[in-house]
């Protein structure tokens, strides 16, 4: 063999190794794409997960509060309910609803709502049962046979990072977990690094950073997968996201190797 034949071959041999690892190493591997891996579930075969789910949520500064009054004694009773808040729907919807807000009852920055007649109320750091209760020894002062219901007006959550639609969602239901958070931005990307998606939770003290992983089926029974009001959920992108792709451009591959080999016989020559 002489030398020529010998660039030549060690040229070729060259570029199918960099396509192959090009192929190898530039694709998002399926075990980092799949929802819920459990390594036990095989066939028919099904897996129960028990969570037993505490709904602790305490209401916080700049909550929206919806407050219903119902009384024998309708005229006395809309006095204490604000206009235009005539029914509550629990549905979802990521536009929002404005009259929710503004009909409802806002948390203020000290933790009281103004409630009519009775005025301030201190509801901060009390849940909504215990919102209800307090309220309905405020109106038993003013009205007989009566009946509070306390719902939060508006759950928010905000979706950012690898996710088709990023943004903040309101939501019109009593809760909600990860799963639904996520397709309501559209479902997680492909690069997205479903093995460390972090939750911003608001506290007492503050805000804290809780990582949670998608890959694995055990979140179904953890108490994080169901969300709390004002939660953020972050998505970071896997770190091949730079050079990566998700189908593999076999038509553009194809050219630039043909067009390689062209070259490297044309100058072996």
């Amino acid at each position: 063999m002489n030398r020529r034949k010998l660039i030549f071959s060690l040229s070729k041999f060259a570029v199918v190794a960099f396509v192959l690892g090009l192929v190898f190493s530039s694709c998002v591997p399926q075990k980092k794409i799949l929802y819920l891996q459990n390594p036990e579930m095989q066939g028919d075969s099904s897996v129960n997960y028990v969570n037993n789910r505490v709904f602790d949520y305490t209401v916080q500064p700049g909550d929206n509060l919806y407050v219903r009054v119902v009384s024998s004694d309708e005229k006395t009773a809309k006095l204490f309910n604000l206009s235009g808040y005539t029914t509550y729907t629990a549905t979802t919807n990521s536009s929002g609803n404005a009259s929710i807000y503004l009909n409802g009852f806002t948390v203020s920055d000290q933790g009281y709502i103004d409630f009519p007649l009775a005025g301030k109320i201190d509801v901060k750091d009390m849940t909504l049962e215990q919102v209800q209760g307090r309220l309905q020894d405020v109106i038993n002062v003013y009205l007989k046979e009566t009946i509070v219901f306390v719902k939060l007006g508006v759950f928010n959550l905000t979706v950012l990072g690898e996710v088709v639609r990023p943004g903040q969602y309101q939501i019109y239901q009593s809760d909600i977990n990860i799963f639904q958070a996520i397709s309501l931005a559209g479902n997680l990307t492909d690069f997205a690094k479903k093995d460390h998606v972090k939750i911003i939770r608001q506290t007492q003290n503050g805000s804290q950073i809780i990582e949670v992983n998608l890959l694995e089926a055990d979140i179904l029974s953890s108490p994080l997968y169901y969300l709390k009001p004002n939660d953020v959920i972050v998505v970071d992108p896997l770190p091949m996201k730079q050079f990566g792709f998700t189908s593999f451009p076999y038509s553009t591959v194809i050219s630039i190797t043909t067009l390689a080999l062209t070259l490297i016989n044309f100058f072996t020559k």
